[in-house]
């Protein structure tokens, strides 16, 4: 079985020094760039917001980062500006390599949208493409690491595996939020759809 290594949003905007900074979230880029070696196929995704995005607390009047708003989709979680297209913040660490890369999947580029997942959209209906891609290349197993754990990498992680791939998300090679226990919570969900938690070391 082919497999791919997913590296998730490992975005300036995530680093410490960013607009949404995950603690110690550049501290897992040296074993990130260790792993890329052992596979053929490296994907990297990309928070790629517009700016005003719906997910954005300065688009909603009187909102705060962390409120919570009711989206035609569901809810949603507000956060700073972050990772806006075409901005510093939005690119990726100095500290990556890129030599490795087969594809970069931008997400969350739609303004009445979110997407937390390299899958789906927070509505989670519209796909983003990359199931397809990597149908494709043959692809039936992947690997997460990046940022952050219980957001991005949890949602992605759980989409594979209902996808039918062959899922692990290596714990020591993610940073997470953990904002009001979601970091627990994201770790249980991934057991509970099949994704199989590991550790580089």
């Amino acid at each position: 079985m082919k497999s791919a290594l997913l590296v998730v949003d490992v975005q300036n905007d995530f680093c410490p020094g960013g607009a949404l900074a995950v603690p110690e979230g550049d501290a897992i880029i040296p074993g990130i760039n260790a792993l890329m070696d052992r596979f053929e196929t490296v994907v990297l995704t990309q928070d790629w917001h517009p700016p005003g995005h719906c997910g954005f607390a300065s688009s909603h009047a009187g909102r705060t980062p962390g409120d919570w708003v009711e989206m035609p989709y569901g809810p949603q979680i507000l956060w700073p500006d972050h990772c806006v297209q075409e901005t510093q913040g939005a690119g990726f660490h100095s500290g990556l390599r890129r030599d490795r890369v087969s594809l970069v999947q931008r997400k969350g580029w739609r303004l009445e949208i979110d997407s937390y997942s390299a899958f789906r959209e927070n509505d989670r209906i519209t796909p983003t493409g990359l199931e397809d891609w990597l149908r494709e290349q043959g692809i039936g197993a992947i690997t997460l690491v990046g940022l952050a754990t219980d957001f991005c990498v949890a949602d992605s992680a759980v989409d594979a595996a209902g996808l039918g791939f062959e899922v692990e998300v290596i714990l020591d090679l993610c940073r997470g939020i953990d904002l009001d226990g979601s970091l627990a919570a994201s770790l249980a969900r991934m057991q509970a759809a099949g994704v199989r938690l590991s550790q580089a070391r």
